[in-house]
């Protein structure tokens, strides 16, 4: 089970393109945000200031404030005191 979490998680971080969601961190510490794509749930770290591309097939992610929203691919998405703000 775990290599497959971090084989899915590979995968995710891969998979950047132009249909991929762009997120910034924009809090002075890391954030989890929980990633559901394809029926699979793998947390990712994002770290301060730092951006990470998901989500290339579409996915659903849950923000530190336990917001639960659906991503197409292609938003920018600021995570900001633990909310996300959609670009």
């Amino acid at each position: 089970m775990a290599r497959f979490a971090v084989a899915l998680l590979l995968s995710l971080l891969a998979a950047g393109g132009a249909h991929s969601a762009t997120i910034t961190n924009t809090n002075p510490a890391p954030v989890v945000l929980v990633i559901t794509e394809g029926g699979n749930r793998v947390e990712v770290v994002v770290d301060a200031g730092a951006s990470e591309t998901l989500c290339s097939t579409g996915c659903f992610m849950m923000t530190p404030d336990g917001d639960r929203i659906g991503l197409t691919g292609g938003e920018t998405v600021d995570i900001v005191r633990g909310a996300a703000v959609i670009k």
